[in-house]
């Protein structure tokens, strides 16, 4: 590869890494805990490019000085640095939960959970709500109204409201998932739309022939913008 090729590489990774750290986009692909080293890869990628170019610049090197693989080929790696850099892809959603075999782990009677958090409706995160109907032999989930937050994820004639858990990144991401009942219209909301849905458990519906997927009798749901941090840790 030639060396302006490897310099501008450089600069544009650098680049790319520090924009998606400045404006948050980052949180489409990782952890927040993971920003201090984001940063910090950006800065040390781009003063390794100006490092390069500098010196490059001072020895009075050009391109007719460069004798490694002229061709144009080395060129396409710029093309996945540009695009994160100009277009910064989605986070995950419907379609990765659609298409997932991943499932939470067959009941475990040994789990105790604690009691949900006081009010009519708590906020529960998804992963949270799904592990309870799961596992939970107490039933704390059971008979309460709770609200969740996830995006609709259609699959045959059934709709879901699903949610994706990262430990790291979003290339280990867990899918969790709820089935919607209770309401007319269901099929017809957007998939991947973000929705705030309060609704009760379907006590003993998270079973292996569900693959341990809770069903939510829906009492009230509406649109909401997509979430700063899209997944959940």
């Amino acid at each position: 590869m030639r060396r302006e090729t490897q310099n501008i590489l450089l600069l544009l990774l650098g680049g790319a890494l520090c924009k998606i750290a400045w404006n948050g986009s980052y949180l489409r692909y990782v952890k927040p805990s993971v920003l201090p080293f984001l940063v910090s890869a950006g800065m040390v990628i781009l003063a390794l490019g100006l490092i390069s170019i500098g010196r490059d610049v001072l020895t009075g090197r050009d391109a007719a000085d460069q004798h490694d693989h002229a061709g144009r080929s080395p060129w396409l790696l710029v093309l996945p640095v540009l695009a994160i850099f100009l277009v910064a892809p989605p986070a995950l959603g419907a379609d990765t939960v659609a298409r997932s075999a991943r499932t939470l782990a067959p009941h475990q009677p040994s789990v105790r959970f604690p009691a949900l958090p006081a009010g009519p409706a708590p906020a529960l995160p998804m992963s949270d709500f799904v592990t309870r109907a799961v596992w939970d032999d107490a039933g704390s989930v059971n008979g309460r109204q709770v609200r969740l937050v996830g995006f609709i994820v259609h699959g045959g004639n059934t709709t879901y409201l699903g949610r994706l858990v990262i430990s790291c990144c979003a290339a280990d991401a867990t899918p969790v998932k709820v089935r919607l009942e209770g309401r007319t219209g269901l099929a017809y909301l957007p998939q991947d739309g973000w929705y705030e849905v309060r609704g009760q458990v379907v006590p003993g519906s998270a079973r292996s022939n569900t693959r341990f997927t809770p069903t939510l009798t829906v009492s009230d749901l509406h649109q909401i913008p997509t979430p700063h941090e899209p997944y959940e840790y």
